[in-house]
């Protein structure tokens, strides 16, 4: 029977969060169908299902935080679910023994003793953990599968030891992610029930607690609704504050004439979306002016290190993409400069697509080196984006608009004329780069995306 495991979702991700089960055990499971959730701290991932057959085993419940290749659950054969006779039989009538239903998370009460390195192989998570607290693997109880030795094994080790509030409860150790939520709420760990493994409080279990306003402060009134913050919404809150606290935030804006790209949109926009399937907007004209001007600006494609300013090569550009107000995340397409207009509209849908239906890797959200961020859609006027560290500069496209503007012919004769129009703002790191510079990116940009002779680009 195959086992299902916890995914590798990124080089350098050693473990996961198990956030939701789409199927409960006795379900039907085609190959291919979403079986459940990962949570890690850059994203969120639909994991599907490798093999066809019935869920007879969640070893790995809601909210439990394990190491990469830890058994989750066990997938059966179709007739492999009547525990009651211990035995099924499969598709050539040969007598299988069937795996036992589970409906509770793993339990250490049937797993084998732990041996000195925590029953398997120590992950570098963990090994490193132990060596920053100088520990050994004997020092924690592993609550892993055969004992292994976990992160959160660790830190909740680590945690009791220096006696922090909130840590273990008579019911077993608290996650990181436990601790902090209950420590921001005030919430004393020994006052909510706890449904995980031996009663140990969950993510899911703090969430429902501080739903029902279970904080030991004064009461609010009725008409409040307390919503907790999901994983996304609290990480984006962190990420947000730690960049307006390390970069020197600079605002500068210019009004761009969008009419050679609309003439565009207008002339063929209809063929395009009839061939590719979706509509053509502005953002990938933007997208490739940007481009162009970063290649003539390198110091905008950049971070921030040791005193130092650390210039990328390669264009690697975030896109960041609303989850219909359940978020925002920023994909990033690496050698974004390889392409034409057509295939940038297609790996801009792409982006968009996979992060709405929860099919990103971890690899697809690291590794940006500039940023663009589109309200525009929305009609917005002016956005002021915060930096997306360790980047030094992030670009917001607004609204366009038709308006009335002065155009000057070629014998310097001036006319009003009606074009479309459109702010573009760049938010950029003053430690990185002073204004003019800026300034002359964003005159560059803006001219490219007035002059350059857009129709030749759309080839389809």
């Amino acid at each position: 029977m195959p086992d299902v495991t916890m995914p590798q979702l990124g080089e350098t991700v050693a473990d996961g969060t198990v956030s939701k089960w789409f199927k409960k055990v006795g379900d039907t499971v085609e190959r291919g169908e979403p079986l459940f959730e990962v949570s890690t701290d850059k994203v969120d991932t639909e994991i599907p299902a490798q093999a066809s057959g019935v869920l007879t085993a969640i070893l790995v419940a809601e909210g439990e935080t394990v190491d990469v290749g830890t058994t989750l659950a066990v997938i059966g054969s179709d007739g492999s679910t009547d525990a009651s006779t211990g035995a099924a039989t499969d598709d050539v009538g040969a007598t299988v023994t069937s795996t036992p239903q589970v409906t509770s998370p793993r339990s250490t009460t049937t797993a084998k003793a732990p041996s000195p390195d925590g029953g398997a192989s120590l992950s570098p998570v963990v090994r490193r953990l132990l060596a920053e607290h100088q520990l050994s693997a004997s020092d924690v109880t592993g609550t892993g599968p055969q004992g292994r030795v976990t992160r959160d094994d660790v830190l909740a080790f680590v945690a009791h030891s220096a006696e922090l509030p909130n840590g273990p409860t008579a019911n077993g150790p608290l996650s990181p992610v436990v601790r902090r939520l209950l420590a921001e709420h005030h919430i004393d760990a020994a006052t909510v029930t706890g449904t995980g493994a031996q009663g140990r409080v969950t993510r899911r279990d703090a969430e429902t607690a501080i739903a029902r306003g279970a904080t030991g402060q004064t009461s609010r009134p009725s008409g409040d609704e307390v919503i907790p913050f999901t994983k996304i919404r609290r990480l984006t809150a962190e990420h947000m504050v730690r960049s307006k606290a390390t970069s020197a935030h600079t605002l500068m804006v210019r009004e761009v004439d969008y009419e050679q790209v609309d003439t565009v949109r207008r002339a063929r926009g209809s063929a395009f979306k009839e061939k590719e399937g979706f509509a053509l907007t502005y953002l990938p004209f933007v997208v490739l002016a940007t481009l162009e001007a970063l290649r003539e600006f390198p110091h905008l494609n950049a971070s921030v290190g040791d005193d130092e300013l650390v210039v990328h090569h390669d264009l690697n550009l975030g896109v960041a993409v609303d989850l219909d107000g359940d978020g925002l995340v920023v994909p990033v397409m690496r050698h974004a400069d390889d392409g034409d207009l057509v295939s940038m509209a297609a790996r801009i849908r792409d982006l968009a697509t996979r992060a709405r239906t929860k099919r990103l890797t971890v690899d697809d959200m690291t590794g940006g080196t500039f940023t663009i961020t589109n309200p525009g859609p929305f009609g917005t006027l002016l956005t002021g984006a915060v930096i997306n560290q360790p980047q030094v500069a992030i670009l917001s496209t607004d609204g366009v608009s038709r308006k009335p503007v002065v155009v000057t012919s070629l014998d310097g004769g001036e006319s009003i004329a009606i074009h479309s129009v459109g702010l573009l703002a760049l938010t950029f790191d003053h430690r990185a780069v002073d204004g003019a510079y800026a300034a002359k990116f964003l005159y560059r940009l803006a001219e490219i995306l007035a002059t350059r002779d857009w129709n030749a680009d759309l080839v389809f």
